[in-house]
């Protein structure tokens, strides 16, 4: 795991959680870490267990120099797709930190340019790593706060509507999901431009 990507200046990971999912927001995390930032367990949140995953959200949050976590809704992402809405979350995220980056880091293979909140017409440098969430410290800390703000959400949001399983399968498409689907139809907050029925 690389601290950064380049000395010398201060640099926020992006990442987001929740692409795939039938239900429920995308979130979005930025992530400033010093650069001698270092946890052996961390990682992209997809390896990581939940209970390290819980633990790691503490440290970073505590321990990182600027952080910002969005939710982006279902009714957004049906609107715009959910590609546009993970980036969207991104920018989002980044206008939430108290300390302006000088370059971002972008989990995946797509972003849009971000133009500085403070100064709009300033565009801050990024850069997209595949698998970036497995590369840089600062893309796994994003990474992980993304999910576990997630996480927390779905766990809440399955008190409402408990019927999904959205305590456990997290609003991902399971048989069990899709069976609930076909029983009682869709919920306030599933995302209706997905397919929604499996046979469909």
């Amino acid at each position: 795991m690389l601290s950064y990507y380049l000395n010398n200046q201060i640099e926020a990971g992006c990442d987001e959680a929740g692409r795939g999912p039938l239900a429920g927001p995308v979130y979005a995390a930025a992530v400033i870490l010093p650069n001698d930032f270092y946890h052996p367990d961390l990682n992209d949140s997809k390896q990581v267990s939940k209970k390290k995953r819980e633990a790691l959200r503490i440290i970073i949050e505590k321990e990182a120099i600027s952080y910002a976590v969005t939710a982006v809704s279902a009714e957004e992402i049906d609107k715009i797709n959910i590609l546009q809405a993970s980036i969207t979350g991104m920018h989002r995220s980044l206008d939430k930190l108290k300390i302006r980056p000088e370059f971002i880091l972008v989990d995946g293979n797509k972003f849009r340019p971000y133009n500085d909140i403070i100064n709009p017409n300033q565009q801050i440098p990024y850069k997209c790593f595949i698998k970036g969430d497995a590369t840089y410290a600062s893309i796994a800390a994003a990474s992980i706060l993304a999910k576990t703000y997630r996480d927390e959400y779905m766990i809440q949001v399955a008190k409402k509507y408990p019927k999904y399983g959205w305590d456990h399968n997290m609003g991902y498409p399971t048989k069990e999901h899709y069976k609930v689907i076909r029983e009682i139809g869709i919920s306030p907050i599933h995302r209706k431009s997905f397919k929604l029925y499996k046979d469909l």
